[in-house]
């Protein structure tokens, strides 16, 4: 849980925040952390019902009458949907201080079993779904000399496992994004962000059970299973650090190991595999 003595501190009072991916998951656990310390909070989603759900919820979280919680049905792969909303959502409420990139789908599968279109709506969904709003907003925070925009990328940013042929590349696209913005927007002192979560208990990570390769759930055990809420306090917490890097739990630990030792996370996850398929039979 977040500490009391952050709550009374209200670190986001009379900030807002537009939060993409706001409605499910890690991206409404943090809308309601972010109201929760003081701020306003903006949530995006394809899904008008979904989002009116997820906003009932994070009201509850409010600590003043004068918060605002809005929300915005965009598909954000759209950049020509992006720009109209998004622009007019600016003049309405004004320029946001934090830009959350939460949007983001893995449909996990042999590679030999996924089409090239597979590959297209992963990359539209995961880097362009957080490139556009990036675009869109860019603009503002560059007049204001001031923001923050925090993408989201993932263990498989900074780590190749097999069934994720198709969604490894656009997490460590978002890296090599947020990598670009961090140094060419740093004059105009706006501040990048970039997470690396490990598998969370959400929405989305049980959608993949569909199609999630049985060698991939085996191997994925090493790494835990988080809970929204502990996700966004560590993102929170690292926003408010002014940190590029927010690597929540066992993703620490696994982006030094990969950092300094490739060839032994290299040998240690090719082994996970090898045991993995001697369980299921295809390795004897």
């Amino acid at each position: 849980m977040i500490k009391e003595k952050l709550i009374k501190k209200q670190p986001f009072a009379n900030k807002l925040a537009i939060i993409c991916g706001g409605s499910k998951g890690i991206g409404k656990a943090t809308a309601k952390l972010f109201v929760q310390l003081g701020g306003n909070a903006c949530i995006v989603a394809r899904t008008l019902e979904t989002l009116n759900s997820a906003a009932k919820e994070i009201e509850e979280f409010k600590v003043g009458d004068d918060q605002i919680v809005d929300v915005l049905s965009c598909d954000t792969s759209n950049s020509e949907q992006v720009q109209n909303l998004f622009t007019d959502y600016v003049k309405k409420r004004g320029v946001p201080d934090y830009l959350f990139n939460y949007v983001g789908i893995s449909l996990p599968n042999y590679t030999e079993k996924l089409s090239i279109e597979d590959f297209k709506f992963h990359m539209d969904t995961n880097f362009f779904g957080q490139l556009n709003p990036i675009k869109t907003i860019l603009p503002y925070l560059i007049e204001e000399r001031n923001g923050h925009i925090i993408n989201m990328s993932s263990i498989s940013g900074f780590i190749g496992l097999m069934g994720y042929a198709a969604y490894t590349p656009t997490k460590f696209a978002i890296v090599g994004l947020s990598e670009g913005l961090r140094n060419e927007y740093k004059p105009f002192n706006i501040k990048i962000s970039v997470i690396f979560p490990p598998d969370t208990d959400t929405p989305g990570l049980h959608e993949e059970a569909e199609t999630r390769p049985e060698e991939l759930n085996i191997i994925a055990e090493r790494g835990g299973l988080l809970k929204p809420e502990d996700v966004a306090e560590t993102i929170l917490k690292g926003v408010l650090k002014k940190k590029f890097y927010i690597l929540p739990g066992s993703a620490k630990f696994m982006w030094r190991m990969m950092r300094f030792f490739p060839k032994l996370v290299h040998w240690v996850i090719d082994g996970d595999l090898k045991k993995a398929r001697k369980k299921m039979g295809k390795d004897k």
